[in-house]
This record gives C-alpha cells, sequence and structure tokens, in this order.
C-alpha cells in the first residue's frame, strides 16, 4: 500500500479512487488515480483506493495485483483499500432498506428488448420506460428480493436533482425521466454500479469524487440513490480524458498500450512527466514524481479539454498545444 502521505490536523477530507479490475491499467487510469491522488493530498486528507470487482465475467484477481503494482510504480499512495466482493452484507442492507420502502420490483424486458429503445438516456444508453414498474416486490418478511431471480430496479422519485459540480458542469436532471429506473442487482446476482458506489461512498465517508467526465451524466442518478437511502452528498469533480485517433475517430485511450508494455519502456517518474504534460500541469514531458506535482497543484492549472496521444515508437506523445 506504501507510505501514506502526510494529512493536514484536522482535515476531514476523504476521497477514493475506484478502478475496475477487467483489464490493466493504461495511460486514462493512471491519469485519473494521478487527479484523485493530487485533489485530495492537496486537501490534507485521506484516500482509500477501491477495487470494483463484481463483475464475475470480466474481472480478475491478477488485474487487481496489476493495478495495484502499477499505482505504487508511479508514486501513487492509499490510506487503505476496499474490495468490493468482500462488502456483500453491506449491500444487502441497501438493498433490505430499499425493499422496506417499496421501491424495489424486477424487471423482465430481455437486453434485446432494451436496445431496441429509441429513446437515450445522457450517457447515450438506452432510456428505461419504467415498462415493469407495476411489478412492485412483496415486503422482506415474504421473502421479498432475496428470492427473486430477475434483475431488480429502484422505483426513483420523479423529483430534479440540481447538481452543479466544481468544474462548472451543470448535471441537474430528474433521473427517473432522463434514464429511468436504474438496476440495483443484476440477474447473476451481482450488485450493480450504481448502488455499490453510493453504498461504499457513504461506508467510507467520502466526501469528494473526482474522476473523468465520460462519468459525468448518471451522477444525478447517484445522488438520488443516495438521498433515497440518506447518504451525505459528496462534492463532484470531472476532469479531462485522453484520447486516441482510431482511424480519425476519437475515442478513450486504453486499447492501444497498458501499463505492461509502458513499463518496458518508461519509469515511474517519466510516465508521470507525460500525465502531467497532458493535464497541462508541467508545460514539458520531463520526469516528474506526483510529490513534487503536490507542491503547486491546483485545479485552474488542469487542462479542461480532452488530450489526444499517440503510441509510435515505443513512445507515449502528447498531441496538440
Amino acid at each position: 500500500m506504501g507510505s501514506p502521505s502526510k494529512q493536514t490536523a484536522g482535515s476531514t477530507e476523504r476521497g477514493r479512487f475506484a478502478p475496475s479490475t477487467t483489464g490493466i491499467a493504461h495511460p486514462g487510469t493512471l491519469l485519473a488515480a494521478l487527479l484523485c491522488w493530487l485533489d485530495i493530498r492537496s486537501l490534507g486528507g485521506r484516500l482509500c483506493l477501491r477495487f470494483e470487482d463484481l463483475d464475475r465475467d470480466r474481472c480478475r484477481p491478477e488485474y487487481e495485483e496489476s493495478i495495484r503494482a502499477d499505482l505504487g510504480w508511479l508514486g501513487l499512495d492509499w490510506d487503505g483499500e476496499v474490495r468490493q466482493s468482500d462488502r456483500s452484507d453491506h449491500y444487502h442492507v441497501a438493498l433490505d432498506r430499499l425493499a422496506e420502502q417499496g421501491l424495489l420490483y424486477p424487471c423482465l424486458c430481455s437486453r434485446s428488448e432494451l436496445q431496441k429503445s429509441t429513446e437515450r438516456a445522457p450517457d447515450g444508453s438506452p432510456r428505461y420506460s419504467g415498462s415493469c414498474r407495476s411489478r412492485r416486490l412483496p415486503s422482506v418478511a415474504e421473502g421479498g428480493w432475496r428470492t427473486c431471480t430477475d434483475p431488480l430496479r429502484l422505483c426513483l422519485p420523479e423529483s430534479r436533482i440540481e447538481l452543479v459540480d466544481e468544474s462548472g458542469l451543470d448535471l441537474s436532471q430528474v433521473p427517473a425521466v432522463d434514464y429511468g429506473d436504474p438496476v440495483v442487482r443484476r440477474r447473476d446476482g451481482a450488485i450493480a454500479y450504481h448502488l455499490a458506489s453510493v453504498v461504499d461512498d457513504d461506508a467510507e465517508g467520502v466526501t469528494r469524487v473526482v474522476r473523468g467526465h465520460d462519468l459525468a451524466p448518471s451522477t444525478a442518478v447517484q445522488v438520488a440513490l443516495g438521498e433515497i437511502l440518506d447518504c451525505p452528498r459528496p462534492a463532484y469533480r470531472h476532469h479531462l480524458l485522453l484520447l486516441e485517433d482510431r482511424g480519425h475517430k476519437l475515442a478513450k485511450f486504453h486499447q492501444s498500450v497498458g501499463t505492461d508494455v509502458l513499463r518496458a519502456h518508461y519509469d515511474g517518474p517519466g510516465l508521470c512527466g507525460v500525465l502531467a504534460h497532458a493535464c497541462s500541469l508541467r508545460p514539458t514531458s520531463a520526469p516528474v514524481t506526483p510529490h513534487e506535482l503536490l507542491a503547486e497543484f491546483a485545479w485552474p492549472s488542469v487542462r479542461e479539454q480532452d488530450r489526444l496521444l499517440d503510441w509510435s515508437r515505443e513512445r507515449l506523445t502528447v498531441v496538440g498545444p
């Protein structure tokens, strides 16, 4: 886990970095981790490393091990670790609370039926119409959700969430209308992302959520879920993404090269320098450590626009001004 950075006396700020263990880390993973680390360390707070490993088909222990090693190699440290697969009891308590309020129902719609929807949610996914809303589950005392083998959805209130993140993004929505009711437990029994994230943030006392802006559109869904469970709302900040050119189509930079390749060509400070330059914390890609960046870190210095990277001739190159 490494030696935690020095905390500021009396700081109550808590952050988390939550990679999914479905593959090895890539430059986008490392940039997100670096900015999350710089944010909470600049405030003297504590930072948790949370492994999101609930996808039984795609998550692997070896990916968890490699991500942990890569983050340490980059120069990042943590004040604790959490593995979501160890927290089933917490998620089940949350489902019990939602069931007691009569808010859970089984969804009988097939994936192909959902994909046929012409209405789209703000993140581009199919918007759920609520066609199974009338199928409310019986109380927990009568078996409730624990005896149900279908995916479970949460019936959201049709109220507006007012939300502007620290970067100025207006994320206000009526989630029940803009997204539709979210799945909270999948058909295979795995807890869905939104519920697990909200429950974990509450359990860990997270006050700040720093992540890429690709996750921004669904933030109001998590806030709505948190309000139902009486969870304090953390502050949110969404940052730039690293992109690559795939045949003149820009996409998130993660398929071209991972840390298994990068570590053969860079040391930790060398790659940290590339990341710092990509997000405009440094004018060049000269080697630097996270602790050296911390001394001068401030969010106004961080580039807001996405940045294009190129991997060729065994080097990462920051493209454009």
